[in-house]
């Protein structure tokens, strides 16, 4: 048995908006693309009920990817509040 294919989040975007803006069915884009039309129609339904947040996908890298990023832009706004804090400092001169 072959493995499943996984597509992207911009590919089905791209998938999705080809189906809506150029008028034709899903059957007839997923052919030209060489998908199948129940894959094709289930993407319309899902970006049409939930829009930008359609195709959120497995939640691996991404996912980690962005807590990641929040944990470093916390460490960043920490250590940037006690740069400020002794800067503060540093401008009141000795006493």
């Amino acid at each position: 048995m072959g493995q499943r294919k996984q597509y992207d989040k911009e590919y089905k975007t791209e998938v999705v908006k080809l189906v809506i803006e150029t008028g034709k069915s899903a059957a007839s884009v997923a052919r030209e693309l060489g998908l199948a039309k129940c894959t094709v129609s289930n993407w319309v339904k899902q970006y049409n009920q939930y829009q930008k947040s359609a195709f959120p996908g497995k939640g691996k890298g991404y996912d980690q990817e962005v807590r990641n990023l929040k944990n470093k832009i916390a460490d960043l706004e920490e250590e940037n509040a006690i740069l400020k804090k002794a800067a503060a400092i540093f401008v009141r001169g000795p006493k």
